[in-house]
């Protein structure tokens, strides 16, 4: 049933600001389809332009909107139901699961509310002592942590000191639970408290296989009564260290009783971190099915995996909100405020700053960052210098824990005045974070003597590990400065550093720069012996993509293969490399579009001329005259 615009006010305060947000999504996707199209028509085109709420049915060959005539909307009554059964179906049929490679780049990630990672990096996270990295949030958003054991206010820039900790830390990498029997073995208190503070130590520093190590420990000896809180933690471990499909499998395990709203987001979550769209649909549809409130975190996941895939859907998820009465979070305005920088339409993302400011809602220094990065990208310069003034504050010394955030957002900018400034401010006594944000920052400015001044003073000042020293390496291979990346390696290894995912990449992109490829493939081959860490998603594109140049569809259909056997699940973008290779070697690709389809992935446009190059039944002007 349709409804005159001006009566979806009528509604609580509670939904204006999803009312707004809804609105607006929709008419500046019209707007901007409009302005991609010309005015040519007249205005006689204009008046007939439909505004929806954008919930469309894909397949391989076209995109049917469901469509209402323009000054009408969907009826947050007597529409809803159908809007909700079609985006369940939506999901269940995996529609508009095409994606770009910037979509799928690992930058993406960092956006994800989690700021999970898809690695073990334990080798290159262990943090020196002294270290004060901000940490801790993402175990807090998630729900796992103990308000009344790790408060945020204790885990975000400041170390939580634990014995226990300590003693974990210690052990070798996988002697955790050696190391537990002696602790109880000498008469030393193991209580909740005690467990707490040390898992957060752990997920700190990304050690999460020493962290699952200990929840097994805990579970084999009986030493702690498991809530649903500490099912989830684990879940939520076993989710990056083993996979989406092992975490499943957990879950069955667990009694019914604490099979719960915290358990089924933590999947949800992992699902959404790792870029899985169809087990990400699939578990917020069990949530529903099970009975589970529908909460402003699960909804997040869902626009987060639709900002990376098809942010056309973005509208379905709001909609759903409205019909919930789930009131959007800072962070639902931070995933909207980047879909709408990434597609270059930063009038949009302006307005949804508009609706944040006109709900309260305070905007972060996330948000305002990504605002920064959105407005550097698209050369409004003066708009990033404001949003800049009002991150520092009015007096800098007060506010140092910016820092970091302003010297790598002025380093974007190009503005070498503003990071050494900056720099200035905090290098007396500099945190680790501010330090490896200056590096960066000199980096990207090509300043590579100062960026190598501060490692060396870091160097001299902490015990570095090799995560530190990667962001100086990606510095010399960015440049092609070779020689100097070699000697950074040696003196890596010489100093004790245990080598990762990090260093793995560099090592690999030093030797395609020298044009090695075989060197570099053995290295991800040695790489992939360590069972404990897996070599980054780009690491292997790397690669791959050299083999696609050379055509050489063998060893580019074995570093497929060895994406998935690594946990990696399958993204468009890896598909089109692949089939590059087929199409520079001059072959056809026998059931690549199946392959696809069983990894619920639909070709968008490039992938789709792609198919048609190497389709083996594909008609030419020749096999038709011998037909």
């Amino acid at each position: 049933m349709l409804e005159p615009l001006p009566s979806l006010f009528k509604t609580s305060i509670s939904n204006f600001s999803l009312r707004r947000l809804l609105i607006m999504w929709t008419l500046r996707r019209a707007s901007l389809r409009l302005r991609n199209q010309g005015f040519n028509a007249g205005a006689s085109r204009a008046s007939t332009v439909n505004f929806v709420p954008t919930m469309c049915v894909e397949n391989e060959v076209a995109i049917q909107y469901h469509q209402v005539t323009c000054g009408g909307f969907l009826s947050s009554s007597a529409s809803y139901d159908a809007g909700h059964a079609y985006l369940k179906y939506a999901f269940s049929s995996q529609a508009g699961a095409s994606s770009t490679r910037e979509d799928n780049d690992d930058l993406e990630d960092s956006l994800s509310e989690l700021d999970t990672h898809e690695t073990d990096n334990e080798s290159e996270a262990d943090l020196p002592d002294s270290d004060e990295y901000d940490s801790g949030k993402p175990h807090d958003e998630l729900g796992l942590s103990d308000p009344e054991i790790d408060p945020p206010e204790k885990l975000e820039g400041r170390k939580v000191r634990s014995e226990l900790f300590q003693a974990i830390l210690k052990a070798p990498g996988f002697s955790v639970h050696s190391a537990l029997d002696k602790w109880v073995k000498e008469g030393k208190t193991l209580n909740r408290s005690d467990i707490s503070m040390a898992l957060a130590n752990l997920r700190r520093r990304n050690m999460y296989s020493r962290a699952l190590q200990v929840f097994e420990w805990l579970e084999s000896n009986k030493k702690l009564e498991f809530v649903e809180k500490d099912y989830a933690s684990r879940l939520d471990l076993i989710a990056k260290l083993h996979g989406l499909y092992k975490a499943e499998k957990y879950i069955e395990r667990v009694p019914n009783s604490f099979r719960g709203e915290l358990l089924y987001r933590t999947l949800l979550a992992n699902c959404a971190s790792q870029g899985n769209l169809k087990k990400t649909e699939e578990t917020f549809n069990k949530m529903k099915d099970l009975g589970l409130p529908v909460t402003a975190f699960a909804c997040n996941q869902l626009l987060l995996m639709f900002k990376k895939v098809d942010k056309k859907r973005i509208a379905d998820v709001l909609l759903l909100m409205e019909k919930e009465n789930v009131k959007p979070s800072s962070f639902t305005y931070k995933i909207l405020i980047d879909a709408k920088g990434h597609s270059n339409d930063i009038a949009g993302m302006e307005q949804v700053v508009e609706t944040m400011n006109a709900e309260g809602v305070e905007p972060d220094i996330k948000v305002k960052a990504a605002l920064v990065r959105h407005y550097i990208s698209a050369g409004h310069k003066e708009k990033a210098e404001t949003v800049l003034k009002e991150i520092e504050g009015e007096n800098l010394k007060e506010n140092l824990w910016v820092c970091s955030t302003l010297m790598s957002l002025y380093a974007n900018m190009g503005s070498t005045e503003e990071v050494e400034r900056i720099w200035k401010a905090c290098k007396s006594k500099p945190r680790m974070s501010d330090c490896l944000a200056a590096v960066e920052a000199w980096g990207k400015l090509n300043k590579i003597e100062e960026a190598e001044a501060i490692s060396e003073m870091m160097s001299k000042k902490w015990k570095l590990s090799s995560k530190h020293y990667a962001v100086l390496l990606k510095i010399y291979v960015n440049n092609k400065m070779l020689k100097k990346a070699k000697e950074l390696i040696k003196r890596m290894a010489d100093s004790g550093c245990r080598i990762g995912p990090l260093t793995w990449d560099a090592l690999v992109r030093l030797y395609l720069q020298e044009g090695k490829l075989e060197k570099a493939d053995s290295v991800m081959q040695n790489a992939l012996e360590n069972k404990r860490m897996k070599p980054l998603f780009t690491t292997y594109m790397a690669i791959l993509e050299q083999y696609a140049k050379k055509g050489d569809v063998h060893n580019s259909e074995k570093v497929f293969q060895r994406m998935r056997q690594a946990g990696y699940s399958s993204r468009i973008s890896q598909f089109e490399v692949l089939l590059q290779a087929y199409i520079n070697a001059k072959l056809p690709a026998y059931g690549i579009k199946e392959r696809m389809k069983a990894d619920s992935l639909f070709p968008n446009k490039a992938v789709a001329g792609q198919l048609v190059l190497v389709d083996p039944f594909r008609k030419t002007q020749y096999s038709e005259l011998l037909d």
